[in-house]
């Protein structure tokens, strides 16, 4: 009996996981408000009734996929502007990771950034609440810096809400450049290190 609750567990993960891919795949194309629930269960091959399963609405569905998309990047978030090495070393290694992460995940990265102001509140609210989970928790790296010594709460909040935007801003670069010649995505490089280089530069004066 274990053993056959087992399988049906494990079939319906599969499931719901193909639900998500043919949703993020179809996303490609449109925006989650324009999405039917039919077209995603008729890409997996499931009656419409499935759907119902796992998710209660294509709201639902869009909510995880931000779980998907951001809930994994947390630590990478953190390193980014760990305080273990210099300014200039902390920046090359932040542009290398959002680089490699927009190269793996893509439709991911378009997902968030076309949703991100898109017509669905539910989903605009679980990036927001990710976004601000991600600025705690740099702020929180930024405040083991010693060169945040003498800063104010607010403003290493404020501090740590640029860095968030900026890694986003980034990885818009990054998506545009991503079929382009190498040219483009080495220039886009170059933009978001110097903007990143930019921060740093106004950080090191603020208390001046």
């Amino acid at each position: 009996m274990s053993h056959t609750c087992g399988v049906r567990q494990a079939q319906k993960r599969r499931t719901r996981q193909a639900l998500l891919d043919a949703a993020l795949g179809l996303l490609e194309e449109q925006s989650l408000s324009s999405l039917g629930l039919r077209e995603v269960t008729r890409a997996v091959g499931v009656a419409p009734t499935a759907f119902y399963r796992h998710f209660r609405s294509t709201a639902d569905l869009g909510v995880a996929l931000v779980e998907e998309a951001l809930g994994s990047l947390h630590p990478m978030i953190r390193t980014t502007v760990s305080p273990s090495e210099d300014s200039d070393e902390r920046i090359a290694r932040a542009v290398e990771l959002i680089a490699g992460h927009v190269a793996a995940y893509p439709a991911h990265v378009r997902f968030i950034a076309r949703e991100r102001h898109g017509g669905v509140q539910p989903v605009r609210e679980a990036i927001r609440d990710q976004l601000a989970r991600f600025a705690e928790e740099v702020k929180a790296e930024l405040a083991k810096d010693p060169a945040s010594e003498g800063w104010s709460d607010a403003d290493l909040r404020m501090l740590a809400g640029l860095y968030v935007d900026q890694m986003l801003i980034t990885a818009s670069l990054f998506l545009e450049a991503l079929d382009a010649p190498e040219e483009e995505h080495r220039r886009a490089a170059e933009t978001a290190t110097r903007q990143l280089r930019l921060i740093s530069i106004g950080r090191a004066h603020w208390l001046d």
